[in-house]
């Protein structure tokens, strides 16, 4: 269905997505509700709109807007009011008034082609007709970049960030160079644009096609935790996605190199590796940074270590092994240290000491981890403040792109004097180059982690590298301590990592101490191949067979973990099947499809995505006051608590803000 006419009253816009609800008037003058996303929009403009009639419980009918274009108006009412929307500064009902009195049906003309025409009305001067001009071009563009941009996929919300990334002349970039779309769209990907572009006329062989391929080759490199390419292995993957001659991609990539787009090294091995320019510059900086740091003359170090560590000892009622001993001596001694060890291996108890330690000296230790879960977990176990790093280092304008590695980009210089990060093998390589940025000679950088767990989402492993490098002060845990000895996950872990098969069952065995510990019954391994089976005893065990363990509720303390998306045991399905047992379809719970996916108030969530502008608020319980602040990020858990249908929000309640 597709309607014309004039936005008489805007009654609601979302000012962070633009969702809009608003009177329209048609060309045959009926008035009817609009709702959607209208970024741009004033009262007064002209619109062509498509949609539906959708019929809302509260406000009755409404046209639900799929797809818009804005016109120009043409009776002397529709422009007046176009001119006083407020997109022209200076120019209110009145000056409107006598601009459309005077030039009649020829004031578009005159605003856009005869500025100096305008000085005929009185109060215009030649600056404010300039200044008119300049505006009506800039608005005007806009418009005709979300149109163009439709045919590419890219919505309005995406079009808006499109033009303030490429300015003025925006429209005519895009049009000779479509493949710009890739850098500057986020949501865009290479074979949408190239199979446009191709329909455009442009060649296989063109170099901006070909660039914009590599450019993109490498980023899907980045996307799987690499930060560089075999060259050989690039031309490869490239004569697969661009199906052009191999002398083709070699010329473009000899120009991008020259270009510094990106860069060629030549290893020791005689073979040849291809990064892209700010992969390359965020390795360099990050093992400059590192050198730096470990050289600095003035880091603070602690004279009586040993006489201390025997106070906090009896203080905190601890006993440190001598291996934990010898890590916080490297501590005190190095700028730069690693400690890293599996689970159960006492990293948490080594970091105590150190705030202990260094608190106890009038010195300032700072607590930090990449992800909400684990500064979550470092404070609780620690009883200290830890933040994310996202937070600690205010990246609230950081991209969360492959190509967000931005040398200008400051960074919130952090104030102490040691700085501990936990889950360090979680950085990625651009995160660990900010962190560095903003780290003052001399302060000391403890990294702890376990290169044994997960790597980084994003490009790189920096701490297993930085290990590799042999340039840091590192120590290897490995000793198992009796308490965390007795729990069969801990155990396990280690025997998997030994290649050892794993302990299940009512065993009181144990290879860590001479003596025999009985086993927690923490670990259980369920032998099951039939995959409805494996369904069923996931459901039941998340809706209450683990209660008799320790009272464990599902959406408190029960996760479950799959390596796959698809199929009967992948996420999608499994979180269908928990949804619908663990939080079923009620007539009070509202619920929003997206794609796919049905997301239903009281529903348990996970964020995938770093959000660095998304704003938020929580209580402050000393203060009793709300906070706001913005940022949320990837591994952050919370619960759906409400879902406006009108406006395609979700609000969603964070177990944590750090």
């Amino acid at each position: 269905m597709q309607l014309e006419g004039q936005v008489i009253d805007i009654i609601y816009k979302n000012d962070i997505n633009s969702y809009t609800v608003a009177t329209f008037e048609t060309s045959e003058q009926e008035e009817t509700t609009i709702v959607g996303y209208l970024p741009f929009v004033n009262e007064g403009d002209n619109l062509k709109i498509t949609g539906d009639i959708v019929k809302h419980p509260d406000y009755g009918e409404q046209f639900k807007i799929a797809t818009f274009e804005k016109t120009m108006p043409t009776t002397p009412e529709a422009l007046e009011k176009y001119l006083s929307n407020g997109s022209f500064k200076g120019v209110g009902p009145a000056t409107a008034k006598k601009i459309v009195n005077t030039f009649g049906k020829d004031t578009i003309n005159v605003i856009k082609l005869e500025p100096q025409k305008l000085t005929q009305i009185k109060g215009i001067s030649k600056e404010k007709a300039l200044e008119i001009t300049e505006q009506f071009v800039a608005n005007w563009e806009i418009w005709q970049i979300v149109g163009f941009l439709d045919k590419f996929g890219i919505g309005p919300q995406s079009a808006e960030g499109v033009y303030k990334k490429l300015g003025e002349g925006a429209l005519e970039r895009i049009s000779e160079n479509p493949y710009i779309l890739v850098d500057v769209a986020s949501k865009v990907n290479f074979e949408k644009v190239d199979r446009i572009a191709m329909e455009m006329g442009v060649e296989e062989s063109n170099y901006k096609r070909i660039r914009s391929g590599i450019k993109y080759g490498l980023e899907k490199i980045g996307l799987n935790g690499n930060s560089c390419v075999l060259y050989d292995n690039l031309i490869k993957y490239e004569q697969d996605l661009l199906r052009v001659d191999i002398n083709n991609i070699e010329e473009a990539i000899i120009q991008m190199k020259a270009k510094e787009e990106i860069v060629l090294e030549d290893r020791p091995d005689g073979k040849e590796w291809v990064y892209s320019k700010n992969f390359y510059e965020a390795e360099k900086n990050i093992a400059e940074k590192i050198v730096g740091l470990r050289n600095a003359d003035n880091v603070k170090r602690i004279r009586t270590l040993r006489e201390d560590l025997r106070i906090i000892e009896d203080n905190i009622d601890i006993e440190l092994s001598e291996k934990q001993r010898e890590a916080i001596e490297s501590i005190n001694e190095h700028n730069v240290c690693i400690i890293t060890g599996g689970p159960g291996t006492g990293k948490t108890t080594i970091i105590k000491a150190i705030i202990e330690l260094y608190k106890k000296h009038g010195m300032k230790p700072v607590l930090c981890a990449p992800t909400g879960r684990a500064a979550k977990r470092m404070t609780e176990t620690t009883g200290e403040d830890a933040k994310t790093l996202h937070r600690l280092l205010e990246l609230a304008g950081m991209s969360d792109d492959t190509d967000n590695f931005n040398t200008n980009l400051l960074v919130t210089p952090i104030d102490g004097d040691i700085i501990i990060v936990d889950e360090a093998s979680m950085i990625d390589m651009f995160l660990m180059n900010y962190l560095l940025k903003a780290i003052y000679k001399g302060t000391k950088l403890v990294l702890v982690g376990d290169t044994d767990q997960l790597p980084s989402v994003g490009p790189g492993s920096i701490l297993k590298d930085i290990i590799d490098s042999k340039q840091v002060q590192t120590i290897t845990l490995n000793q198992i301590f009796r308490q965390a000895a007795k729990s069969k996950i801990i155990v396990n872990a280690h025997r998997v990592n030994e290649g050892e098969n794993f302990i299940s069952g009512n065993v009181k065995e144990t290879q860590i101490d001479e003596e025999n510990i009985e086993l927690l019954d923490d670990f259980f391994y369920i032998n099951e191949a039939n995959q409805e089976k494996i369904q069923q005893t996931i459901v039941s065990l998340c809706k209450g067979r683990l209660k008799k363990f320790g009272n464990y509720d599902f959406f408190s303390n029960i996760q479950v973990i799959t390596p796959t998306k698809k199929g009967k045991l992948g996420t999608k399905e499994l979180n269908v099947l928990l949804q619908k047992e663990l939080n079923p379809e009620e007539v009070d719970k509202d619920e929003k499809e997206f794609g796919e996916i049905k997301f239903r108030e009281q529903d348990r969530v996970m964020q995938t995505k770093n959000n660095y502008n998304l704003l938020w608020e929580k209580d402050n319980d000393r203060t009793f006051r709300k906070e706001l602040g913005n940022g949320i990020f990837n591994g952050e858990l919370g619960i759906i608590d409400r879902i406006n249908k009108e406006e395609k929000t979700v609000r969603v309640k964070y177990n944590s803000n750090n």
